[in-house]
């Protein structure tokens, strides 16, 4: 069952969110459903947290800036996010209408069936990576006229592009299960050890299946283990040193080179927003915060 997460009927503003299906919740995280009205240009600041968003949109072109390296910076109605272990800033002026898809690295590395390597850190239409079958089904959910529906015709198409893909590693899923569940406190040498391969070895197959290395997604899993400490009211200091960052100052640090804001100002801009606005769109993850209008 979806739930109703805000709405405006003045604005045109509505955001629906449904777990996938039972059998697909290992691999899919989730479905945003969402429509925004013209309400002017408004920018969204996207932490990374090792999840792969595909965005299937109905209406105006999305652009995702990446504030790092602008040459990366892409404009669609449909977007592939690429886990990231840098933000991306997300930008649109008029009325967007779609529905986002929550992947799993090992999960897209299923449905797209290609090397995540080639587009850790990006955004691109899904065509790019080969899936203009994706495009077909963006048309297919606009044409349907309610959000249960769309969800459930996500279940059935994810359902057959995951049994079709290519099988990832167990020893990759073996890694990237301990790095999760260990919230980046695993050294790279352990999970070597673990798998009975050698870190280079281990490090070329978990970027190939994943788009991170294993101490990329280690930084990515500290860093929302810090945030929702934060969340659940740590002072920094206190979700610094509970996530495993040495100080306070590290972890000021890694946030603004992470993120290209500081840890302040990110609680700012979060706590500044709309009640209207959800800014968490994984479960269980802080992942992102509204930007002041420049």
């Amino acid at each position: 069952m979806s739930r109703h997460l805000t709405s405006s009927p003045r604005s045109g503003h509505e955001l629906f969110a449904r777990p996938a299906a039972p059998d697909l919740r290992g691999h899919v995280l989730g479905y945003r459903g969402f429509r925004f009205g013209a309400i002017g240009v408004r920018r969204r600041l996207m932490i990374p947290d090792a999840v792969v968003k595909v965005m299937l949109g109905f209406g105006d072109p999305l652009r995702v800036v990446d504030p790092f390296e602008p040459a990366r910076s892409a404009s669609a109605v449909s977007l592939v996010n690429g886990a990231r272990t840098t933000a991306a800033i997300g930008e649109h002026a008029g009325r967007i209408h779609g529905v986002t898809v929550l992947l799993t690295p090992l999960a897209a590395y299923r449905v797209f069936g290609a090397p995540l390597s080639e587009w850790a850190n990006l955004s691109a239409c899904p065509s790019a990576f080969g899936r203009t079958d994706l495009a077909r089904l963006a048309e297919c959910l606009a044409a349907v006229p309610d959000w249960e529906t769309r969800f459930a015709l996500l279940d059935r198409s994810l359902r057959a592009l995951l049994g079709a893909g290519p099988a990832y590693s167990p020893e990759v899923a073996w890694a990237w299960s301990a790095l999760r569940d260990s919230a980046g406190r695993v050294r790279v040498e352990a999970l070597a050890a673990g798998t009975g391969w050698s870190r280079r070895h281990l490090e070329r197959r978990f970027l190939l299946q994943t788009g991170l290395t294993p101490k990329g997604a280690a930084q990515v899993l500290r860093l929302q283990s810090a945030l929702r400490l934060k969340e659940s009211g740590a002072s920094w200091a206190d979700a610094a040193a509970q996530a495993g960052y040495h100080d306070q100052p590290h972890f000021d640090r890694t946030f603004k080179a992470m993120t290209g804001r500081t840890p302040t100002s990110f609680r700012a801009d979060r706590t500044s927003a709309s009640a209207q606005d959800a800014q968490d769109f994984v479960p269980g993850q802080i992942t992102s915060a509204i930007l002041p209008r420049c």
